[in-house]
């Protein structure tokens, strides 16, 4: 009888790495099944274009780092729009000021500004206007208007540019064109398209 129990322990041992390594195989597979399954969030979700904040009749100031004022804004209402970090602004008005003082002042319906008020789009109705300054040459430079239905300022280099028909004011000169890009640095423009202007020539003083 002890030999039979001995024999079969013997033959236990054998198979005893085995059945240990096959208990481990279903502890791991049930380990696996029972562990919560994660998945990772999806990487670049395209955001919506929704605001997430709201201002109403606001105005803002802009200043340098010498104090300086470098522009002001003003709308009826504001939205940000994170996924661009843009504004969007109803019944705009806008105020920018240039190293030397000018103003450029911009007025539209609507207008999207960008997250340093470096650029503007301006939609319906837009205007641009640069009153009279001193130019380069010392002399007198007349004050200059943009008006159409899109107009698109870049404040820092202070040019207008747009594609679609805009009407320029220099002075008393008049221009209509289908698109425009005013450079005010380089004192350059480019009218394009279906091109009118009218020229006043400036009468002499008469003698008396």
């Amino acid at each position: 009888m002890i030999r039979v129990i001995r024999m079969a322990l013997e033959r236990l041992s054998l198979y005893l790495p085995t059945i240990l390594m096959g208990v481990l195989a279903l502890g791991t597979y049930w380990l696996v099944r029972s562990t919560p399954m994660f998945t990772p969030p999806q990487a670049n979700q395209a955001q919506r274009h929704e605001y997430d904040y709201l201002l109403q009749k606001f105005s803002a100031k802009n200043f340098d780092a010498t104090g300086r004022l470098k522009n002001e804004m003003f709308g009826f209402e504001a939205r940000h729009f994170p996924d661009t970090d843009t504004l969007e602004i109803e019944q705009f008005r806008f105020h920018n000021f240039n190293k030397n003082g000018h103003a450029i002042i911009a007025t539209s319906n609507r207008a999207v500004v960008n997250s340093d008020a470096t650029e503007v789009q301006l939609i319906g109705d837009a205007l641009v206007v640069r009153e009279a300054i001193i130019g380069k040459s010392a002399e007198a430079a007349p004050r200059m208007s943009f008006r159409g239905e899109f107009l698109h300022a870049y404040l820092e280099t202070e040019r207008v540019t747009s594609n679609q028909p805009v009407e320029l004011t220099r002075g008393n000169d008049q221009f209509t064109a289908d698109s425009l890009d005013y450079d005010n640095f380089e004192q350059v423009m480019k009218l394009q398209g279906r091109v009118h202007g009218t020229l006043v020539q400036n009468q002499p003083a008469q003698q008396r």
